[in-house]
């Protein structure tokens, strides 16, 4: 998954009533690594917004990371405390992928096919949760013509089990959505 995503304010109502709590930030139809990201984090008393930072960057790496791919985060030692107890979504309209067409670059988005906010799996780091990695998994048919990788999005019905579930039991949840739910269109 490339590094841009789109959150718009239209989703913020949806967003709130999903999760019974108020949700708004910034809107930003192309939000970039290392600016700010409003994530649905849960606590002892409900879900509540924790604003990060997108990616992190280890004494070992010597660029950003953003993201982390879902099939090893459990066992990688960057990766493995944050995702075992660190879990959060991140609510987005959708996200980019650029592919060659042409000898030219062609930027595309994804979204929801009805529109709907979409949750792309993330996990957070440092002590005030103040830094973010989303989570990639291998893509569903439609997405794999565009790019090798796509986020992980947790369907509504599962928001629950995201945050409860044990590493071992969110294989599932790793998996791609189903290609019916995303819309693909060429970005302005």
């Amino acid at each position: 998954m490339c590094g841009r995503f789109s959150v718009q304010g239209n989703m913020f109502p949806q967003v709130s009533e999903a999760f019974n709590m108020p949700f708004s930030t910034e809107t930003n139809s192309n939000l970039s690594p290392s600016q700010q990201v409003a994530t649905i984090t849960k606590s002892s008393t409900g879900f509540r917004q924790t604003d990060s930072v997108w990616g992190i960057k280890p004494d070992w790496s010597n660029k950003l990371l953003i993201n982390a791919q879902a099939e090893t985060a459990a066992t990688k030692s960057t990766f493995k405390q944050a995702f075992a107890s660190q879990r959060c979504l991140v609510p987005c309209n959708g996200w980019f992928e650029w592919r060659t067409e042409e000898g030219k670059k062609v930027k595309y988005f994804f979204e929801h096919a009805n529109k709907l906010p979409l949750y792309m799996a993330g996990i957070l780091f440092k002590k005030e949760h103040t830094e973010l990695v989303t989570l990639t998994t291998t893509p569903n048919p439609k997405c794999a013509q565009y790019h090798q990788r796509m986020p992980v999005l947790v369907y509504p019905e599962n928001t629950h089990n995201w945050f409860s579930a044990t590493t071992e039991e969110l294989n599932p949840l790793l998996l791609p959505v189903h290609e019916d739910i995303i819309k693909v269109s060429k970005a302005e």
